[in-house]
């Protein structure tokens, strides 16, 4: 236990700055990360600034996080959930990072393979990894904020990668209009508010960057989502 509290103190915070660093990277070159984005509009993409708008604070959550998992001052329990999750908390920060140099590069279906990989392994270890929530502790509180909130933005972001890489310019069929109703709803049937949160979140965000009725189902399917997640964790 030692020895993995000694190399996870040093891993996650790497890779917090290695994704930071890759971040600014795309916010800064040319073409940057929005360029890109309005080069390969498709049926998931978001109005990006709600992705601005969602890091920022999920980021301080990290930092906080990242504070109480260096000191490793909890409890052993919560030192021990801190630890776990730092693994697939690293993968993922690293998946996000590389992923923007090959977005930045219009290279999409390569980077599609670190949003799939992150998506996969954050949706998965919260599903089946993660301890109980207690509002108590706040190592566990601030585990399963980070975890669900990296899910929950990783949802988006594997609609919107593998949308734009593949399928730039062509509408939702019906299918897949029917499919994202049942599987947003399905998703919320499953969530605290936390994951649930981030859910709503995914689907304003991509009302608002859609237009026309496409637009307005995201928006239905917002508040159907909001509506099963209020009520699930209510009772």
């Amino acid at each position: 236990m030692g020895d993995t509290a000694s190399l996870t103190r040093y891993l996650a915070p790497a890779s917090f700055l290695y994704d930071f660093a890759l971040q600014q990277y795309g916010i800064l070159a040319s073409p940057n990360m929005v360029d890109i984005h309005e080069r390969n509009l498709a049926a998931f993409s978001p109005y990006y600034p709600f992705i601005g708008a969602f890091f920022f604070p999920q980021q301080l959550c990290q930092v906080a996080w990242l504070w109480k998992l260096w000191r490793q001052g909890g409890s052993a329990e919560e030192n021990a959930m801190m630890n776990r999750f730092a693994w697939v908390y690293s993968l993922g920060n690293v998946c996000i990072g590389t992923w923007m140099f090959f977005w930045n590069a219009d290279k999409l279906g390569v980077a599609n393979v670190f949003v799939i990989t992150n998506t996969v392994a954050q949706v998965g270890y919260m599903a089946t990894q993660l301890e109980p929530l207690d509002t108590r502790s706040t190592p566990n509180l601030l585990t399963h904020i980070v975890a669900k909130t990296f899910a929950g933005i990783g949802v988006l972001d594997l609609l919107h990668n593998t949308a734009a890489a593949y399928y730039v310019g062509v509408p939702p069929s019906a299918l897949v209009q029917v499919a994202t109703g049942i599987g947003f709803a399905a998703a919320a049937s499953m969530s605290d508010w936390i994951f649930g949160g981030c859910l709503v979140y995914d689907l304003v965000a991509l009302s608002v960057g859609q237009t026309g009725s496409w637009s307005r189902l995201l928006a239905g399917y917002a508040a159907m989502t909001a509506g099963i997640v209020g009520f699930k964790n209510a009772f």
